[in-house]
């Protein structure tokens, strides 16, 4: 099966969640198209926001007016910003930290240089065994090492408005904007981000896993009747910034002392800006698993952006992906490897498990490659 692609860019159907209009368009096209013809009420927007800034003043029983979730790089280092110099807000940032064995030294000086710039930051930190414990389960039974994870890293922040009172969240960006997956509706309400396609159902969506249920409560979203109780009130703030994208989100935060990777070339890790997903490496061994699955990885999602940014054609886009796209060094895999305590055939099985093979085909030379409907 070749894959299709968006008319204009290059997102795939293949994309969980993701729909084309009947012009062959994904919804991060049709959404950039309203942005340059001027038929997105941005000044209408901004006063959404303020009334959601207000009512979160109001119902805070804390002295801080909201939380936003970050880790230390482009975007929440932005939102975090954001909210508090353009907004005027008082936010507690949030922060699930990687186990001291997986996080870079980039990440932990990122994290440290956003709280610099002057804010009150939790960091909660999951027991690193039990992470681990669930990470290989989630590699091996799901070919997905960060299905658990971000249970932990969207569920925290949840906590800790219910326990500290304090009900309005921050989230970056609509997913339905930024890549075409939608969870919920295409505005800036992000309360249906548990139910989005890797973290729906929680734990319990992992079968059976080799933990105690005592010691994974951080996983868990609160429930229903909790978050009801506490009145919360989840927003993306990317949605009401007429100039959020990836790329000025990144020049922002540059500026404000952000380090990216430097020393590595899209050959060696699939990407080719190299200022997302900072604070770890095994990302890349996601993006290469998301490669084999649906046959897209980050390339894809920066290609996109650059085509409706206008600093790249499609032609040139699709240029990148044959070239660039789920490349992941062995370096990485190694350490993966190790730091999971498996072999290297065994990643390789999981890699021919998980493999689309009514996406992938062998060459003439016995390379598995994929191909896209309507390129040559």
């Amino acid at each position: 099966m070749k894959i299709k692609l968006c008319k204009n860019c290059v997102n795939p159907i293949t994309r969980p969640n993701i729909e084309f209009n009947k012009e062959g368009l994904c919804p991060v096209c049709q959404f950039e198209t309203s942005r340059q013809e001027l038929k997105i009420d941005w000044q209408q927007r901004q006063s959404e926001l303020d009334a959601i800034c207000d009512w979160g003043r109001k119902n805070t029983k804390s002295a801080y007016d909201c939380i936003v979730t970050v880790s230390g790089g482009k975007d929440s280092l932005r939102q975090a910003c954001y909210a508090r110099d353009e907004l005027g807000m008082n936010p507690l940032l949030v922060n699930c930290s990687y186990p001291p064995e997986q996080v870079t030294d980039r990440g932990a000086y990122n994290l440290q240089n956003l709280i610099n710039l002057g804010f009150d930051t939790l960091s909660i930190s999951p027991n690193p065994i039990i992470w681990k414990t669930l990470m290989k389960h989630g590699f091996m039974h799901f070919g997905n090492w960060g299905r658990s994870t971000e249970m932990a890293l969207y569920a925290i922040p949840v906590h800790v408005a219910v326990a500290y009172k304090i009900p309005l969240l921050f989230y970056g960006e609509n997913p339905v904007h930024t890549i075409g997956e939608k969870h919920g509706k295409a505005d800036g309400d992000a309360s249906q981000l548990k139910k989005g396609n890797t973290i729906a159902g929680g734990p319990d969506s992992l079968g059976e896993i080799p933990v105690l249920p005592k010691d994974i409560f951080f996983y868990y979203y609160p429930s229903d009747k909790d978050m009801h109780a506490a009145n919360l009130r989840l927003t993306y703030l990317g949605y009401y910034i007429p100039d959020w994208s990836g790329r000025n989100n990144a020049t922002f935060s540059i500026e404000r002392g952000l380090q990216v990777r430097t020393d590595e070339p899209p050959e060696m890790i699939g990407d080719l800006w190299g200022f997302s997903c900072l604070d770890e490496d095994f990302t890349i061994i996601n993006q290469y698993f998301k490669y084999l699955k649906l046959g897209f990885g980050r390339v894809n999602d920066q290609v996109c952006e650059a085509i409706n940014a206008g600093i790249m054609t499609r032609a040139e886009g699709l240029t990148l992906l044959n070239k660039y796209d789920g490349k992941c060094d062995s370096t990485y895999i190694e350490r993966f490897c190790h730091y999971l305590g498996i072999s290297r055939n065994k990643f390789n099985a999981v890699v021919e498990r998980y493999r689309n093979k009514e996406l992938w085909k062998k060459d003439s030379l016995g390379q598995w490659q994929v191909e896209y409907e309507g390129v040559t």
